[in-house]
């Protein structure tokens, strides 16, 4: 097994959300740049470790959102683009940060959490959103056409990852009816209907491919407790896979292009592992300050970008510095779960 890296997300616990509109009203239309309507009061509960708002699991641990406000100052000269996605089925923030760091629009009906068609880095053209209310998988042209949508037959995803043969990992959180949850489906060459895989989960929360297209995934096992997995490239079956240290809760699970990396939620912290069978040795804990929970990470050259539920916002962040945050994106957020980057 090579080495890989790996990476956790962080959660939030919240009452009230209410974000301001910053232009004339809504547009209805899939795609459309509109600043999204004042967010409803949120409803808050826990089962275990599981935060649930207004009934439906979500894959942050807690929430203290403020509101923020900002013009959309479109920006039309990077090709590279930052997307934060918001509290499921409202809205993706989209940035230029190379140009700045306000949100230059929206693509509505989004929600959840992202992905895209490189390990780390910025996307070639392409960005996947997963997570959805109504368990819809969608893929979008850079910056906001969509392309093609995939359906998965249970009610709570959570996550998605793609190889670099192009095949579509998208995890389940809760099962039908609340049922058993912690699948993991893959689509072969991200079309059909999917092949799902049972996992040791009980809750799938993140997952990310290594180089040798080794999939892993972390999420709670049957007590709530930290379980990272791995279905190893031609295996039918996950495995559990035994950390050195002890996370305390999950999140983005992500190659740095050295190592096989993990977030934890209640520390912002990044763990950078190195495998050798079934045993993942913790090389170097990261550690980021102002952060209140990354609900999703994402790693570029340098950077790792933050979609922070408990601060109703986004980082960026030096990697693998760590420390305090570069900048901090400003814009229309309601309760973001989730960050991906991709370019032209």
């Amino acid at each position: 097994m090579n080495t890989r890296g790996l990476l956790k997300c962080a959660g939030a616990v919240v009452a009230l959300v209410i974000v301001s509109a910053c232009g004339s009203g809504l547009r209805q239309a899939q795609g459309d740049m509109a600043v999204a309507p004042p967010a409803a009061t949120l409803n808050t509960t826990y089962v275990g470790r599981t935060l649930f708002m207004n009934g439906r699991p979500v894959t942050a641990a807690r929430l203290n959102p403020l509101p923020r406000y900002a013009e959309l100052v479109p920006d039309a000269r990077s090709t590279k683009h930052e997307y934060i996605f918001n509290i499921y089925g409202s809205y993706a923030s989209i940035f230029k940060y190379s140009k700045g760091t306000a949100m230059i629009g929206q693509i509505n009906g989004l929600g959840g959490q992202g992905c895209t068609n490189v390990l780390y880095g910025y996307g070639k053209h392409i960005f996947w959103n997963a997570a959805r209310t109504n368990d819809l998988i969608l893929e979008y042209r850079v910056p906001k056409k969509l392309l093609r949508t995939l359906f998965l037959d249970y009610t709570f995803t959570s996550s998605c990852a793609m190889n670099t043969s192009g095949d579509l990992a998208v995890g389940v959180l809760l099962g039908n009816s609340y049922g058993p949850g912690g699948q993991v489906a893959i689509f072969k060459n991200a079309t059909g209907s999917g092949t799902v895989y049972n996992t040791p989960l009980s809750k799938e929360y993140f997952d990310g491919y290594d180089p040798s297209g080794n999939l892993f995934a972390d999420g709670f096992g049957p007590s709530y407790n930290f379980a990272l997995v791995e279905l190893p490239k031609g295996s039918s079956k996950f495995v559990t896979i035994k950390t050195s240290n002890s996370p305390e809760f999950p999140g983005s699970v992500q190659w740095d292009g050295t190592y096989l990396t993990v977030f934890d939620q209640d520390t912002s912290e990044t763990y950078q592992y190195t495998l050798s069978g079934t045993t993942a040795t913790l090389q170097h804990t990261i550690q980021f300050t102002g952060a209140s929970d990354c609900a999703q990470t994402w790693i570029v050259t340098g950077l790792l970008y933050c979609a922070d539920a408990g601060n109703d916002g986004g980082e960026v962040f030096k990697y693998p510095a760590g420390g305090s945050p570069a900048a901090t994106f400003t814009g229309s957020f309601d309760v973001p779960l989730g960050v991906v980057a991709a370019k032209k």
